[in-house]
């Protein structure tokens, strides 16, 4: 099946959702408008069907391979990859001062999700090397921004993210590569990294790996961790390419998904050291690699969005096409296609509702972090990052978790069909799964939204959002439309259930922390839910005015209409009894003694 891009449904978010022409009225985004955005979507729709969907299927059953330390990527993906950096699609968010487009994460974001659509493990390159950027534009020195910037952008050479050891996971005080200085102002880097993605390749000429290490003497723990750029050739004076540095491949994994990605282990300092340049300052290495990561964990909750549309797509096809049983109602005499059978509808409806749900949470999101960096009020930039940064973890966390549902689904519809590997079901749903679980788990999104989101305000942001929430009730209210009824009740509902549980967390993070702890996920699950489900709600007001007003597309505003209304009846509803397990449930969680288990 040939994935075709949601540029329809991606424009109506930017255009209704996430107001594209103001932010194009934001300073350096002028000619960033809805015409722009419907052009870029549609040439990058064009690049994603036509040259990265093909290779996908290509890309599980042929991996990338390693010999000897050399990483052959699929057959396919280096022509691909020279393609995506000759079309500047590495450069379409970053600044124009160093070759990119300077175009708003509204717009990037969609094309992200195309690029994941439609073949995940290729853009996975592109998505570190995002990482990278970032991390350097904040805190790279005008040097390192001179020799690097530029060829990153470009996408002539990629990036990677260091952090994990074999046994430091998501525990980062537990590094211990480290780095000692030289005369030359230089560091030697000496190490072991592990799960480090396209760590090392054949697609493009030079690897900059952005490594954490302790410089030698350094504080234990969090506080003594610096940040590095290690590349794989050295750069000269010139510009050119010089020797190799001692940064080695030693293996990449055997993984359940995302095969033509190669996951590499690298080893630093096995011939003297690895020549490494500090980023920034000694010991404020976490507080930079947070910068890229949270830039990664908006790009996997994208991921989630991605893979859960292309099931999606391949569920709807199939069942289509499947002829099996008569339907119950006897409205066809004979055998009929699946998506006759009311449980069908059901598994493809919920499938649909929760990707346009997290799309719209995840667009709109976007166009506040565009107002954050970009709006000349310090206030409204103020506001507009709060908002953002308590999305992070939902979108991060909530989209990933949809989207293994949503690809299960996929394979549920495909029945006996979509446990063999030829279909290609199989495939999304393997894929999915690292989704939850790289770039910080869902835990560890969990515990930045308890901690950092929730508990240091006393619930503040959150309880602004949840007031913004209100806006939307009320003008579901003054529709009065059955699908606005609906959708009304379930979304009051849920918010309540919402301040409940802030109130929870916020009174209780310090007092009683595994009390907190223990619900920390499903508290992420039900803000995520709510907060799709609000989007839902105002993409529902916004087809009924379209119609109203006399929309040439009917049928698409309708369907926004129904979709809203069953993400309403079938996801938002489960917002109240959620929230009686994190307030109430806690203690069933952490009673059972450790050697009962």
């Amino acid at each position: 099946m040939t994935y075709r891009a949601p540029v329809k449904d991606m424009l109506f978010d930017m255009q209704h959702l996430a107001n594209i022409e103001q932010v194009a009225q934001l300073p350096g985004f002028e000619d960033a408008g809805f015409d722009t955005a419907q052009a870029v979507l549609e040439e990058c729709a064009k690049f994603s069907e036509g040259v990265l969907s093909p290779l996908n299927w290509e890309g599980d059953k042929n991996p990338s391979s390693w010999k000897n330390g050399v990483v052959t990527a699929t057959p396919g993906f280096k022509e691909a990859y020279k393609q995506f950096a000759e079309g500047g699609w590495q450069g379409l968010q970053h600044p124009q001062d160093f070759g990119g487009q300077g175009l708003p994460k509204t717009i990037g974001s969609a094309c992200g999700e195309m690029l994941n659509s439609a073949n995940m493990s290729f853009a996975l390159c592109p998505l570190l090397s995002d990482g990278a950027i970032e991390a350097l534009l904040t805190a790279g020195s005008d040097d390192l921004k001179a020799i690097y910037l530029e060829n990153l952008v470009s996408g002539k050479w990629t990036g990677t993210m260091n952090l994990t050891e074999p046994q430091a996971g998501s525990d980062l005080a537990a590094v211990r590569t480290r780095a000692e200085p030289q005369p030359d102002g230089t560091y030697k880097v000496f190490g072991t990294k592990i799960y480090i993605t396209w760590g090392e390749h054949d697609v493009a000429e030079n690897i900059i790996h952005l490594v954490l290490a302790r410089v030698v003497g350094a504080p234990e723990g969090v506080k003594g961790i610096s940040l590095f750029v290690v590349p794989k050739f050295m750069v000269n004076k010139d510009g050119s390419l010089g020797a190799r540095n001692d940064v080695h491949c030693v293996s990449i994994e055997h993984k359940m998904g995302i095969k033509a990605s190669p996951t590499a282990v690298l080893q630093y300092g096995d011939h003297g050291g690895g020549v490494g340049y500090l980023v920034g300052q000694e010991n404020r290495g976490l507080e930079y690699m947070f910068i890229m990561m949270n830039a990664a964990r908006f790009g996997v909750g994208v991921q989630g969005i991605a893979i859960a549309e292309r099931a999606y797509q391949k569920a709807v096809q199939f069942a289509k096409d499947r002829v099996q049983s008569r339907p119950v109602d006897g409205s066809i005499a004979a055998s009929a296609p699946i998506i006759y059978h009311p449980d069908v509808k059901r598994m493809l409806m919920t499938m649909r509702a929760y990707t346009e749900g997290c799309r719209a949470m995840a667009i709109s999101s976007a166009a506040a972090y565009d107002a954050s960096h970009h709006h000349p009020d310090a206030e409204v930039r103020k506001q507009n990052l709060a908002f953002y940064e308590f999305m992070v973890p939902l979108i991060k966390g909530y989209s990933t978790e949809m989207s293994l549902e949503v690809t299960s689904l996929g394979v549920q519809v495909h029945g006996g069909m979509g446990f063999i590997e030829e279909t290609g079901a199989a495939q999304y749903y393997r894929d999915a799964k690292i989704l939850t679980i790289y770039e910080g788990t869902t835990a560890i999104q969990a515990n930045d939204l308890v901690g950092r989101k929730t508990a240091r305000d006393g619930g503040q942001t959150a309880k602004g959002i949840a007031a913004q929430i209100e806006v939307t009730e009320a003008e579901l209210a003054q529709s009065g439309s059955a699908a606005a009824s609906v959708v009304l009740k379930h979304l009051t509902a849920a918010r309540l259930a919402f301040i409940d549980v802030v109130n929870f967390v916020a009174g209780n993070t310090k007092a009683s922390p595994n009390a907190v702890f223990s619900g920390s996920v499903p508290y992420l699950m039900l803000a995520g839910n709510l907060m799709a489900g609000w989007q839902m709600a105002r993409s529902l007001l916004v087809a009924e005015s379209q119609i109203a007003s006399g929309s040439d597309d009917v049928a698409f505003m309708q369907a926004k209409i129904i979709t809203a209304q069953f993400y309403a009846e079938h996801l938002l509803c489960k917002v109240p009894g959620m929230r009686g397990s994190i307030v109430d449930g806690a203690a069933s969680v952490t009673a059972l003694a450790l050697e009962s288990f």
